[in-house]
């Protein structure tokens, strides 16, 4: 009996054609795998802090104030007949700007003036009767007691005299409190009154307010740690300091810095216990009058020179929780934070008090790529202060990579 002969299914032979594409995908990937190549480290801009002398400031707020204000008061009765300026007006000292009825103080002015006539004829007739009488005393021909009521008479006259020519003058200052005058240059206020109406009627009546902000105050405070500083790094007391008229400067709030100059001219004489600061008051001369009475001000005083101060950019720093930092890199190229006590700000950059040597590569460009603890390819670049006061704006030097 022959044995039977199988023959391959015809399903079976397309499905071995169809598993030798996958076949072929297998062996490929059991290849050579190609390995995972990191990113370079970010590339940063590093430079050391510029050493400079640095003269430091403190910066306080405080409010500009009129060196001068008066209300125009009217110190005399009667009806406002004319207001000779305009509301806000520049006025000049001695401008007449009130005028008040005058007609009444003219005519005690007059009555005043013809009281002194009287008195006058008075005494002359009573010098003349003595002078007679006292010959006839000499000739016995009249009493001792006619000399005495004609010495009476004179000397009554001599007095009722003084007292009209002090009411002469009394009218004549009444008179002159008609006319309300500027008492100095300055900027007139809108009139509170208008013509017509009757001012000084048992009281000072308010017609206008006059300031004169040609120069101008500026008053701040200081506060305690830094009123030791400030007398610290002067080795001047506060009196000392406005006696010797103290530079200042300061500037509003729609300008930058502190285009204004000015000198302390008053200090106050003791620290407010409930606030811990102390009053103190510059000046400025405002020539040309932009600077009005009560805007903001933002104010400079110098404390001292530091000779060598160490200066970094400002964008070179960082603030969190933890307070202000730079970061900077160690030999290794890894980035590490620094934290730093901040001082006085320079044209742009800011000095470093504390948390710096001098010797260390700090970033100052690209800061937002470094992360401390991680490498980064430093480019270094040395800054150079320009010419001039107080300014470290450098040139740019060449870049070159650390380590070549």
């Amino acid at each position: 009996m022959k044995p039977k002969k199988f023959l391959p299914c015809p399903g079976f032979r397309h499905l071995t054609w169809g598993l030798i594409p996958l076949l072929l995908l297998v062996f490929a990937g059991c290849g050579e795998k190609k390995g995972y190549t990191p990113p370079p480290p970010p590339k940063v801009t590093v430079s050391k802090p510029l050493k400079r002398p640095v003269t430091e400031y403190l910066e306080l707020t405080g409010n500009t104030q009129a060196i001068n204000t008066v209300q125009l008061r009217a110190r005399v009765e009667g009806y406002l007949e004319k207001v000779l300026f305009q509301d806000g007006d520049r006025v000049k000292k001695g401008q007449l700007l009130f005028l008040i009825q005058q007609n009444t103080y003219q005519a005690q002015l007059q009555q005043a003036k013809a009281s002194i006539l009287t008195q006058k004829a008075a005494l002359f007739h009573a010098q003349t009767e003595l002078t007679r009488y006292s010959k006839l005393l000499k000739e016995k021909a009249a009493s001792q007691v006619d000399v005495d009521q004609w010495l009476y008479q004179r000397d009554a006259a001599k007095a009722a005299l003084l007292n009209a020519e002090a009411q002469r003058d009394l009218a004549q200052l009444n008179l002159d409190y008609t006319r309300v005058l500027s008492p100095f240059v300055g900027r007139i206020d809108r009139r509170l009154k208008d013509p017509g109406n009757l001012v000084g009627s048992g009281e000072s009546t308010i017609l206008a307010e006059v300031n004169q902000i040609s120069p101008i105050y500026i008053y701040f405070t200081i506060n305690e740690r830094d009123l030791l500083r400030l007398m610290g790094g002067t080795k001047l007391s506060p009196e000392e300091a406005s006696k010797k008229k103290w530079p200042m400067a300061f500037g509003l709030a729609n300008e930058k810095g502190y285009p204004h100059e000015g000198t302390l001219d008053f200090a106050a004489i003791s620290v407010t216990p409930t606030t811990g600061t102390l009053l103190l008051r510059g000046i400025s001369l405002n020539k040309d009058g932009k600077v009005l009475p009560g805007l903001f001000a933002r104010v400079q005083v110098p404390v001292g020179e530091k000779p060598a101060a160490l200066v970094v950019p400002t964008p070179a720093l960082g603030f969190d929780q933890q307070g202000s930092f730079v970061l900077v890199i160690n030999e290794k190229n890894i980035v590490e934070r620094r934290s730093v006590t901040l001082g006085t700000q320079v044209n742009g950059s800011r000095v470093i008090d504390e948390g710096l040597q001098g010797d260390e590569w700090v970033v100052v460009d690209g800061v937002i790529k470094a992360i401390p603890g991680r490498p980064v390819t430093p480019e270094k670049a040395e800054p150079k202060p320009q010419a001039g006061k107080d300014k470290t704006a450098s040139k740019k030097n060449g870049k070159k990579k650390a380590g070549s």
